[in-house]
């Protein structure tokens, strides 16, 4: 049988798909991003068998097509990532905390949306580098499954190297052989140091116990106020008194009642 062709995403359509997404991500689809929901979402229809956009949203939520559902999400879900990126971030993270745990407790980090891991292994490293024995955790999470199995897997191509410091990716990153020639991967030891969890930001949270540092970079952006501020006030309940909430440069908490104080450029303390 020959397939015909998928019909346009209509007004209607986009309008659902935009509400699902809001209301199991928190994730707002504004008007203009309908070539984005087709694009991404082309070959899930053919792979079904429909023409319609509206056929294939149907399946999404239904008792036995969880598997879909998920898939769906993580498509329409951005997860732009890589090593170092905003490095005045860790010049902070290197220069102001580090030292005020160097004699107390383990510290913790959370890379909330962690995405395909980048951002958690850029922490880790630097933690290996400052405290070279135990005494630190890092927890990595994200509502995309497929990119928590990239993160848990860290082979990376060797693109992604270009902002790791030579002597941070000799010490931490083994040059692929053979088939995986053009690739790397995180050292094995290095890798045992941080745990991924599946994660939706919008839900309630899971109990990771109480944090000293919470990276939630680049990901505001795509919620509305109300969500933002119920996340906000949530993430403050997992940060010890005196932990940091680190968000992107282009995202801000004006506006917002919270107990967190500006302390750098989209750097909150939390007050002890």
């Amino acid at each position: 049988m020959v397939l015909r062709g998928i019909q346009p995403l209509k007004k209607n359509e986009f309008e659902w798909i935009s509400r699902f997404m809001y209301d199991r991500t928190g994730i707002t689809l504004n008007d203009g991003k309908q070539a984005l929901v087709m694009g991404r979402l082309d070959k899930r229809l053919r792979k079904r068998g429909l023409t319609a956009y509206g056929d294939y949203f149907a399946l999404l939520g239904l008792p036995g097509f969880e598997d879909e559902t998920t898939v769906a999400i993580d498509l329409l879900t951005t997860n732009e990532t890589y090593f170092f990126r905003e490095p005045k971030h860790f010049d902070f993270l290197q220069k102001v905390i580090f030292p005020q745990y160097a004699k107390q407790r383990g510290l913790r980090i959370w890379s909330a949306a962690s995405s395909s891991g980048e951002e958690a292994y850029t922490i880790a490293m630097m933690l290996a580098e400052y405290f070279p024995g135990d005494g630190w955790e890092i927890i990595g999470s994200d509502i995309s499954t497929q990119v928590l199995e990239k993160a848990s897997r860290a082979l990376y191509p060797m693109s992604a190297a270009d902002k790791i410091p030579p002597s941070l990716l000799k010490k931490y990153c083994l040059k692929g052989r053979d088939e995986f020639e053009d690739f790397f991967l995180i050292d094995s030891a290095l890798r045992s140091r941080v745990r991924f969890l599946p994660v939706n930001l919008i839900e309630p949270l899971p109990d990771v116990g109480l944090l000293d540092v919470i990276f939630l970079r680049n990901v505001m952006i795509y919620f509305d106020q109300e969500t933002k501020q119920k996340l906000v006030q949530r993430l403050v309940e997992k940060l010890r008194p005196g932990g940091y909430l680190f968000i992107s440069h282009s995202e801000t908490l004006n506006g917002m009642k919270t107990a967190l104080k500006l302390v750098n450029p989209s750097i909150y303390r939390l007050e002890a």
